[in-house]
């Protein structure tokens, strides 16, 4: 079974719906539908979603009434989904935004950057270094006449065990007021890349026990283009993969790119998947430190004009999975997969495998068998 993909009715972007979730099984490469229910979220886009001891939660983002600063999670162990609205919060929640990141550190949800709205109040009490006007509005909200849009490169942590905001105070040279980045946790540290108008990618890290920030000194003559809403995985314990994005140059990008944080350098990637350029998809680890590439779009639409710039709605977006090999893989997984093309070969010495190899070695056989497969390795 495939998600449905319904981003776009009558000429205009829909959010899809809150009360359902969609697992891929990536052995076999098969969805399986389910249903959420309890106290559910807005439809919402642009929202952060994390993944920590067998919760996920999503923040913020903008739904239909605007921009939220709300918090919803679900515990994914259990059988049966349901949404829970997390309220009775300690300190202060940040403000209302959307393009945001997370990097989950231990039982911390570590959030950083975005755009969103604040109130005039707390913008004078906000450095202008951290928060980017970029319009305002008048408005009531409160006793506040002015709202404030913008850009961001707050730091704001949120314990899951005590239900606690904070937000640390850093060190070092913070990256510009940004969203659409990308970001990625390699061992207590959080990196940071792009999402700014910049001639190349460049790459910020934070040491999440010191709060120290750093900002990478790339030499130029191997730098990936400068891009937003890409994806950036951790594959090793010193090595970062970026894929796609928007590029600088306004078109949807289909390069790879591994970044090595010891030596500091970039090194482009061959890789079999050029038809397939991607923006706002999403990427995640896989078996093997596979990355796994799922959704977005293969071509954005940016209109302008002498007034704006819009994203004009696309029917280019994307259903499908693929995998991106990052190393050689191991005798065992190539047997897999010989096994798993080949099954007539074998006949029925597959009956004599353990239950537990039995059932893996099944899984492969639909992945390879399937005449539609949804991933291509």
């Amino acid at each position: 079974m495939r998600p449905p993909v319904t981003p776009v009715v009558a000429g205009e972007d829909v959010m899809l719906p809150s009360d359902e979730i969609w697992l891929c099984d990536l052995d076999s490469g098969t969805w399986e539908w389910r249903e959420i229910t309890g106290d559910k979220p807005p439809d919402l886009s642009g929202f952060c979603g994390s993944h920590v001891n067998g919760a996920l939660y999503i923040f913020a983002g903008c739904d239909s009434l605007g921009y939220t600063n709300q918090m919803f999670s679900v515990d994914l162990t259990e059988q049966h989904y349901s949404w829970q609205r997390v309220t009775d919060t300690v300190g202060t929640t940040p403000s209302p935004r959307n393009k945001h990141s997370c990097w989950v550190h231990g039982d911390r949800l570590i959030y950083f950057g975005g755009y969103g709205c604040k109130t005039m109040g707390e913008v004078r009490n906000t450095s202008s270094a951290s928060f980017v006007v970029e319009e305002m509005s008048w408005t009531t909200i409160g006793n506040a006449l002015f709202r404030c849009w913008g850009w961001n490169n707050e730091v704001n942590v949120f314990d899951t065990h005590t239900a606690t905001w904070s937000m640390p105070e850093t060190q070092g040279p913070v990256p510009a007021p940004r969203g659409c980045h990308s970001s990625a946790l390699v061992g207590n540290k959080g990196y940071i890349s792009g999402g700014v108008e910049t001639a190349e990618l460049d790459m910020f890290c934070l040491d999440l026990g010191t709060w120290t920030w750093t900002q990478f000194d790339v030499s130029q003559s191997c730098t990936p283009l400068g891009r937003s809403m890409f994806t950036m995985t951790p594959v090793s314990d010193h090595t970062l993969f970026i894929y796609g994005g928007l590029g600088t140059d306004g078109n949807t990008l289909n390069d790879a790119w591994q970044f090595d944080t010891q030596r500091k350098e970039w090194t482009e990637m061959t890789h079999p998947h050029k038809d397939k350029p991607r923006v706002c998809h999403t990427a995640c680890l896989g078996s093997d430190n596979d990355v796994v590439v799922f959704g977005g779009s293969s071509n954005m639409r940016i209109l302008m004009d002498s007034v704006a710039v819009l994203r004009a709605p696309s029917q280019d977006h994307c259903r499908d999975v693929f995998i991106f090999q990052t190393q050689p893989y191991s005798l065992f997984r190539l047997c897999e997969d010989f096994i798993g093309r080949n099954p007539e070969l074998f006949g029925k010495q597959l009956n004599w495998l353990p239950s537990k190899l039995r059932s893996k070695i099944e899984k492969r056989v639909a992945f390879f068998s399937s005449a539609t497969p949804v991933l291509t390795a």
